[in-house]
């Protein structure tokens, strides 16, 4: 993975990074009832571009869209379509962007109106693992502090997460090493460095950590059928700990 080390090199990620927290929180006020899935991707679509960035997830690797939009059962990479949002739905929002060479990677899981109570907590509680797991980041740390972290958070709450995905580094490329698995023991793997850049990202399951990949060969789904939350910042490793890049 690369080590950011120069002042030039930090700020291009920093420009990558706050792009797709900027147009994240475009879409969060943007998700309304009856909007459909491609709608969103195409005012992300424009809203990265309009900032001077290009969109990671489309091309890569054959995806065909700019962002992620996963409903409900779907866990992670779902392709945007005609389909519309209803009121009670659950929304995950994935969403990448390059800048001068290099990424930034975010997601967020928000309610589409009123939503029942279990899902709100579901929502709470995968949000909650990954501050959980940033707060592990730290020079001198192993990299399964971050993984302990948040499956211990997530489980003790009677709820799983999804070992088939996980997070990774970040930088020049959209997909780099190491991967950051969301469950295991600590103490375990590479030390934490200064310049490491990691997107961190819990995805959490009401019912089992089993999913499943449907026949388009990208949308994610729960095998039980049961509810699942996503979220993910990109965090730098700096000398006094930490740094949320994708936050605003």
């Amino acid at each position: 993975m690369i080590i950011l080390k120069s002042r030039s090199e930090i700020e291009k990620m920093a420009v990558a990074c706050r792009i797709v927290a900027e147009v994240l929180e475009v879409l969060v006020r943007a998700v309304r009832p009856g909007l459909t899935t491609l709608e969103l991707d195409a005012l992300a679509e424009q809203s990265i571009r309009t900032r001077g960035g290009v969109p990671a997830f489309k091309g890569y690797r054959g995806f065909p869209n700019t962002l992620c939009v996963s409903l409900n059962e779907q866990v992670v990479h779902g392709i945007p379509s005609k389909r519309r949002l209803r009121a009670g739905d659950i929304v995950g929002l994935d969403l990448g962007a390059k800048w001068e060479g290099y990424y930034g990677d975010a997601a967020v899981t928000i309610p589409v109106g009123q939503i029942p109570s279990e899902a709100q907590s579901l929502l709470e509680t995968a949000r909650e693992a990954l501050y959980m797991g940033i707060k592990e980041v730290s020079p001198g740390k192993h990299l399964s502090d971050i993984s302990h972290a948040i499956q211990c958070y997530a489980e003790t709450r009677g709820y799983s997460v999804v070992r088939a995905f996980v997070g990774h580094g970040i930088g020049t490329a959209l997909h780099e090493e190491p991967q950051v698995p969301n469950f295991g023991p600590p103490d375990r793997g590479p030390r934490l460095k200064p310049g490491m850049v990691l997107a961190i990202e819990p995805m959490v399951n009401i019912g089992d950590a089993d999913v499943e990949i449907l026949d388009d060969g990208w949308t994610v789904v729960t095998a039980d059928g049961q509810l699942s939350a996503h979220f993910e910042h990109t965090v730098a490793i700096t000398d006094e700990g930490s740094q949320i890049l994708t936050a605003l």
